[in-house]
């Protein structure tokens, strides 16, 4: 699962886990939620009552949220504006489910294959944010405007651009997940590990 914030001229500050990138700045952020059970069925319960929350009610086992914000460097004429630099800062927040009591060496064996696949899945959404956010970057290249003294037209330029790039990639999460959450796919592979069946 993931959602995305993608506002176009913030910056963030504040940063942790920083990668860089093309220029661009990679925040990793990892947050947890406790779950228990003595059984691969409580454990899964224990998901479904206190996981990410995936639309109005339903949860979600793990979840990836990413945000960017972009530092937009303009060389301003008389009567034209032209882009000299574009930046983002890319913050990738997963989410994942963490044991909070001792299982038996047999559970605790499934566990661990299944937060593995588990963040497998999870990483490929930040893989595939991190590509959308330097193609993004990739696309703004060239943009000048004459009788654009405010820039006004250029920014309209870097929105139209950027927002067909977020739309192409986050059709890329969305083809994603549809493969991984198919019938007898990957994540109910995983769930069926997890749970022995």
């Amino acid at each position: 699962m993931r959602a995305v914030g993608i506002p176009l001229f913030a910056l963030v500050c504040g940063l942790t886990n920083v990668a860089h990138a093309g220029g661009n700045k990679v925040v990793v952020k990892t947050e947890t939620y406790a779950v228990a059970g003595r059984s691969g069925g409580e454990i899964m319960k224990a998901m479904q009552r206190g996981g990410p929350k995936q639309g109005l009610q339903a949860r979600a086992m793990a979840a990836t949220r990413y945000d960017v914000r972009w530092n937009l460097d303009w060389a301003k004429g008389t009567n034209t504006c032209r882009l000299k630099s574009a930046s983002a800062v890319l913050t990738i927040t997963y989410r994942f489910p963490r044991l909070a009591s001792a299982v038996s060496p047999d559970l605790q064996a499934r566990w661990t294959k299944f937060m593995a696949g588990v963040r497998t899945h999870e990483e490929t959404h930040g893989r595939i944010a991190k590509e959308m956010v330097n193609a993004a970057q990739a696309s703004l290249a060239g943009i000048a405007n004459d009788n654009d003294p405010g820039c006004a037209r250029s920014q309209n330029d870097v929105r139209r651009r950027v927002k067909a790039v977020y739309t192409e990639y986050e059709a890329r999460q969305r083809q994603f997940d549809a493969k991984e959450h198919q019938y007898h796919g990957n994540v109910d592979g995983l769930v069926a590990q997890l749970t022995g069946n």
